[in-house]
């Protein structure tokens, strides 16, 4: 599937390999209410999974482990627990946004043709490993990687994925029947779609705005703007609009 011809000597990729790679970052979404029915192919399966499982891992730990959910009865489980905590986190925001917030779909669990649930095993290869020494939770950021990677090579396929994190852990861990060290990361519902959104549903809705990434970079400390300390690199970014 690679065009060696179009990627130069030092290993950058050029025109449409490097679009590709930015078009599917841009147009990824959080995907809730417009899935189809179809089912998902074995190939386009087995291509979104191996592109999973070659993220980045702490000391090649490879923490994740993928459990692909077809059974009804099973996702019912999980609506039903989705249920629970979305009844919980209604009434955690305030009156004036808590009609909005009930307005919005959260899940597609049971709209997916497929679930997946992403997750994490803490004793993989022992109690050391290469770069967990100092910080024991960078296998969940290797997990997190994993599921990054998953998505940006689903919306390559043309295919939704939607992530539910409204669910308590031990919910998801008693009706998937998890291991004691293994706890769930992500749970995933994926399919083909009517239609990818332009913008994410909450920013489109006015929840909360996209914030401007020139107040999010610094320069060497916090607080640091770059203005003065890069400012060739913040003209670039306050001129640069998103896709």
């Amino acid at each position: 599937m690679t065009d060696k011809g179009s990627i130069a000597a030092t290993g950058e990729f050029k025109g449409r390999l490097k679009e590709g790679v930015y078009r599917a970052i841009y147009a990824r979404r959080d995907i809730r209410s417009q899935f189809l029915s179809d089912p998902i192919p074995e190939q386009v399966l087995a291509r979104i999974l191996h592109a999973a499982h070659h993220a980045p891992s702490v000391g090649f730990m490879q923490p994740w482990d993928f459990i692909l959910i077809r059974r009804h009865e099973i996702r019912e489980a999980v609506h039903a627990a989705f249920l629970r905590a979305n009844a919980e986190a209604t009434m955690m925001f305030s009156e004036e946004k808590r009609e909005q917030y009930k307005s919005f779909k959260l899940e597609g669990v049971l709209d997916s043709p497929l679930n997946i649930c992403i997750t994490r095993d803490q004793e993989r290869f022992g109690p050391v490993v290469i770069g967990r020494t100092a910080n024991r939770i960078m296998d969940l950021y290797s997990c997190v990687c994993a599921v990054q990677n998953l998505w940006l090579a689903a919306r390559a396929e043309g295919l939704g994925v939607g992530w539910v994190s409204i669910i308590h852990d031990r919910d998801v861990q008693e009706i998937l029947h998890l291991p004691r060290h293994v706890v769930p990361v992500a749970y995933l519902c994926i399919g083909y779609v009517t239609h990818f959104p332009e913008k994410p549903e909450l920013e489109a809705a006015g929840w909360i705005p996209r914030l401007p990434l020139d107040k999010l970079v610094f320069c060497d400390q916090w607080g640091k703007e770059c203005k003065t300390e890069w400012p060739a690199l913040h003209q670039e970014i306050i001129t640069r609009k998103d896709k």
